[in-house]
């Protein structure tokens, strides 16, 4: 454990992006599985950053060391990419939530389309969940609003993280 403390910043900030995000989409599927929450569509779809990010972001610290530096740097803007992506949705989700745009007509509007006897037959069963309605506020934040600020937090660490390495090379190449 010392040597975690004595890691070099970019390391630091990468792994507590990781870990930032990793307790992020673990309070997720808690919310779900123990505290009843269902995720509406948008959720769903920002979790898919977390699917997405977690595995390039865990592969880069476990490869940390072995990696060429080009490639340490484009696989660490893939992954800063991707989390960027998820605080977007999740921005857009809170902004459904907050009346500022509409959403998806799958799971906001009417969704009028085309409609058969089978899908008639059906409707007792499916459960949609509305994007615009907010099932948990915490601090006035829906939990759509914190996952924008945890992704927000995790594309800040993880450009922290390059800047130190950038930071660090470049004090190499002078010395």
């Amino acid at each position: 454990m010392a040597s975690a403390f004595y890691a070099p910043l970019d390391k630091k900030a990468a792994g507590l992006a990781f870990l930032l995000a990793f307790l992020a989409i673990a309070g997720a599927w808690g919310s779900q599985l123990f505290g009843g929450l269902v995720p509406c569509e948008l959720c769903l779809e920002q979790r898919m950053a977390y699917y997405w990010g977690l595995p390039v972001l865990a592969a880069i610290l476990l490869t940390w060391n072995r990696l060429p530096l080009a490639v340490w740097y484009l696989a660490m803007a893939i992954a800063t990419a991707i989390f960027a992506w998820g605080a977007f949705m999740g921005a857009y989700h809170a902004g459904v939530e907050w009346g500022f745009w509409p959403g998806p007509t799958a799971c906001t509007g009417t969704g009028i389309g085309e409609i058969s006897f089978d899908a008639l037959s059906d409707l007792n069963s499916a459960r949609v969940v509305p994007c615009d309605v907010v099932q948990f506020r915490f601090l006035g934040i829906s939990l759509a609003g914190y996952n924008a600020l945890v992704m927000v937090a995790t594309v800040a660490l993880l450009l922290i993280s390059m800047g130190a390495q950038a930071n660090r090379q470049g004090r190499r190449t002078r010395a």
